[in-house]
């Protein structure tokens, strides 16, 4: 039989079983990850490879290191994996592997160790987008959690407000017209000397800085719930500059502290926007949801902490390990996939700029 017959085959026994154990590798960017989860809430393992080390002398990630690092990396992530769960690769259900969005060549290497180990194991195996593994590691922190509610997605290139509507379905009601949140963060983190990666290198020097030291303007945008941050980012920029023109030394805390509460005050006044306009249309949505990796950000957490408080809207948190890249996530993502029959052919190829939405 056919590889994408007995995928398909292998697929539908699935629906009826009581265990399904799926194992993921995520390669999107720069961490090779892979982990092991059952029924897409129960972590077995979760194996994170990290190049932050091999990108930090370059002040970024470099595409052509990361996807030859990550070659190199995934069948000793797989297999550590595996070991950590207690099985075997015969002992999964099925394989699955982020597919975009994320570095072309960082995705193939994923992508092709996956198709090759699901073609001779004869497993199953699911293509997940990037984004809604950050989503699904929700699932993951809270296994109560379930559809529908919104969700604020905010990483290196994202900044959306998506409204969750089931398990694989998803409306996309808010965006970034330029920078993301995370990008913006990391331009800030280079104009301050930070060190790579930026974005938690603000959040930790922010927590010593005061918030209230300069005033930056509030973005605008069209869209009622779309993100503008690239001003913003200006802004911080041409206030830096000046004082160094000045021949002031930079208070690099209160700074941090200043551009870090304009992010998320924003980032939280957008999602409160949403939530009182569904409540006015009596569509008020039984939760909300932090998701991406700067939803580790502490200020964000506290803004959309409060924020939700006061909208009387419950906040699910991804636990901090969940927020970044993971083979978790997207485990869980596809184990909601694979039950309605979604499997990948071995034409299956990486798609750098796959939407969400």
């Amino acid at each position: 039989m056919a590889y994408e017959a007995l995928s398909r085959q292998r697929a539908e026994e699935l629906k009826g079983k009581a265990r399904v154990r799926i194992l993921a590798l995520e390669t999107s960017c720069d961490e090779t990850a892979a982990a092991v989860v059952e029924n897409g809430r129960r972590i077995l393992s979760n194996v994170v490879f990290s190049q932050i080390d091999l990108h930090a002398l370059y002040g970024g990630v470099v595409p052509e290191i990361a996807s030859r690092a990550h070659m190199e990396a995934c069948s000793r992530v797989v297999d550590e994996a595996l070991r950590e769960a207690g099985l075997s690769l015969g002992d999964v259900d099925a394989l699955a592997v982020t597919k975009g969005p994320g570095l072309v060549g960082a995705l193939l290497a994923g992508v092709n160790c996956m198709k090759g180990l699901a073609f001779a194991a004869e497993k199953p195996l699911v293509g997940v987008n990037h984004i809604e593994g950050h989503v699904s590691a929700n699932y993951l922190s809270h296994p109560d959690l379930a559809p529908p509610f919104l969700c604020l997605v905010v990483s290196g290139g994202h900044s959306h407000l998506v409204s969750v509507e089931d398990y694989g379905d998803y409306r996309l009601l808010g965006r970034t017209v330029d920078d993301a949140a995370g990008e913006a963060f990391d331009k800030a983190a280079r104009v301050l000397g930070l060190p790579y990666p930026g974005g938690p290198r603000i959040d930790a020097l922010a927590e010593e800085g005061n918030p209230d030291a300069f005033s930056l303007p509030k973005p605008k945008t069209e869209g009622r719930y779309d993100y503008s941050f690239s001003g913003l980012k200006t802004a911080f920029l041409n206030l830096c500059h000046g004082m160094e023109q000045k021949g002031e030394v930079l208070p690099k805390a209160d700074l941090a502290a200043v551009f870090r509460r304009a992010v998320c005050t924003e980032l939280a006044e957008k999602a409160r926007l949403l939530l009182r306009d569904r409540a006015a249309e009596g569509r008020a949505p039984r939760a909300m949801a932090l998701a991406g990796g700067v939803s580790a950000n502490r200020e964000l957490r506290r803004c959309m902490q409060a924020m939700c408080r006061r909208e009387g809207v419950p906040l699910y948190l991804p636990e901090i390990p969940l927020c970044t890249d993971n083979g978790a996530m997207i485990a869980s993502a596809a184990y909601f996939r694979l039950l309605r029959g979604e499997t990948a052919p071995l034409s299956m190829n990486a798609e750098p700029a796959l939407r969400l939405v």
